[in-house]
Formats: C-alpha cells, structure tokens, sequence
C-alpha cells in the first residue's frame, strides 16, 4: 500500500522559513511524479509545485516562485519542499502527492490527476 507521510510543518513568523519532508514507502517511488499541495480554511486545494521523476521541475504557483524550491532525493525515497520568506498568506495544510503517471506533472499543479496523497502537515506565519 503506497504510504506518504509529511513532516517539517510549524509556526513561523513571516520572513522565516520551513524545509517540509515527504517519506515515500509502498511504490517503485522513482516511477512517479510527485507534488506539493496546500489548502488553506475555506480554499479550494492548489497545486504549489510538482517536479518530474529526474526532478525536473514542471511548476510553481505564481505567489511562491522565488521564494519555495521542490526537490526529491530518489535514494531517501524523500520529496522536499524548502520555503523561504514565508507569508501570512502562506498559512496551509501542506500535502505531498504522487501521481501513477508522468502526465499530472504537465498540468499545471492540477491536483486531480495524483491518485496518492499524504495526512497533510500545518504550515503557520504570523505577522
């Protein structure tokens, strides 16, 4: 059974940063395209990034380029997502995400295409 736990989330002030992990177990975890989500109270889940199986990246949302970098290292079967000069309007679950193909790395951080997903780990920046 394919199992993705997250972890690295907190409180922060804004300015600061996090480094959220993503353990993979359960798949051939270099097989598929993987992404970091999040969703904040009363938002529809968006895409943040989503990177490719070489760990080309395919997508950031507009408000974290510069700012979030994705990155996944295949031999800790671990995805990354390093946050810097974080933003109240950052504040989140963060979820990671696997996709059964490579097609869902295409489509614009499109959640729907990623049949795997983790518990979600809670991201708060205060002013």
């Amino acid at each position: 059974q394919v199992q993705l736990v997250e972890s690295g989330g907190g409180s922060v002030q804004a300015g600061g940063s996090l480094r959220l992990s993503c353990a993979a177990s359960g798949y051939t975890y270099s097989s598929y395209c993987m992404g970091w989500f999040r969703q904040a109270p009363g938002k529809e889940r968006e895409g943040v990034a989503t990177l490719t199986l070489s760990g080309l990246v395919t997508y950031y949302v507009d408000s974290v380029k510069g700012r979030f970098t994705i990155s996944r290292d295949n031999a800790k079967n671990t995805l990354y997502l390093q946050m810097n000069s974080l933003k109240p309007e950052d504040s989140a679950t963060y979820y990671c995400a696997a996709a059964e193909t490579r097609t869902p790395c295409w489509r614009g951080g499109d959640p729907s295409g990623f049949s795997y997903w983790g518990q979600g780990t809670h991201v708060t920046v205060s002013s």
